[in-house]
């Protein structure tokens, strides 16, 4: 996949803000066109924004949390008559608090939009990338998908689900020049906290958040690159996904279990 090549094309989900706006700021930076995907009406600014630099952004206002949206948005790439050459599945939310005392209806548009989606619009998506014999997908994870994920349980197993399938259909595509890179980034100074009500947690707290930008240009580098997977942001969220990995789940449940407990 050439960089340098101005019919290269990008889809980036969960663009309007955040990890998912700075994944498509670094696509256009790089000389791609995008079409990019939201729910919220404010994709439409980001697009008029990314738009300033001279490439070709469409936005796309989809629930990705049904299967109309998913299906609308692969139409929308469909119609620009080439498969992509890198699509960003990125779109997620998070719910926090107690499994028993949420929301139910937010934990199932959690899994939709988490989960569901991702595995919707990659089956949608990659044949098109197969037939060409060339392209690449990055899959928003996180190093939540490592280790246990109390008061936020269900994201961090969706998270755990994404990165799975990203290194599983690796493996399933390695002869296709289809490459799949998991981005697993840290705590990230965006609107995920707000919308996840865990403004008053300690991770929600915490002063040095990284740089959706930052995450952002790991995520692409890792992807052009073929990459299975990059752990984006600083060096401690390495050192959080090693632990993560390794330390048994009784000891880590209540250590990540302060992090992410609601305050009273």
């Amino acid at each position: 996949m050439s960089t340098e090549n101005a019919a290269n094309l990008a889809v980036v989900t969960g663009a309007s803000t955040g990890i998912g706006f700075a994944l498509a700021r670094e696509f256009v930076e790089r000389g791609f066109d995008v079409i990019a995907a939201a729910e919220e009406p404010e994709i439409h600014n980001a697009a008029a924004d990314l738009s300033g630099s001279g490439r070709h952004v469409t936005a796309v206002q989809v629930d990705l949390a049904t299967a109309d949206g998913v299906e609308s948005l692969a139409r929308a790439v469909q119609e620009e008559g080439q498969a992509a050459d890198a699509v960003a599945l990125n779109a997620g939310v998070g719910v926090n608090g107690r499994f028993d005392q949420t929301s139910l209806e937010d934990q199932l548009n959690l899994v939709d939009l988490n989960v569901r989606s991702t595995v919707h619009l990659a089956r949608l998506l990659l044949p098109a990338m197969v037939a060409r014999g060339e392209g690449r997908v990055l899959i928003t994870s996180s190093i939540a998908a490592v280790a246990p994920g109390p008061y936020h349980s269900t994201y961090a197993a969706s998270k755990a689900f994404v990165h799975s399938f990203a290194e599983g259909i690796r493996e399933e595509l390695k002869e296709t020049g289809v490459t799949v890179t998991s981005l697993m980034p840290g705590p990230t100074e965006t609107e995920f906290f707000a919308r996840a009500e865990m403004e008053d947690t300690k991770i929600g707290q915490m002063d040095d958040k990284d740089d959706p930008a930052s995450v952002a240009r790991d995520g692409v580098e890792a992807l052009i690159a073929g990459r299975a997977s990059v752990v984006a942001g600083s060096f401690t969220n390495r050192v959080q996904a090693e632990v993560g990995t390794h330390l048994p789940d009784a000891l880590a449940n209540p250590l990540l279990a302060r992090m992410t407990k609601p305050q009273d």
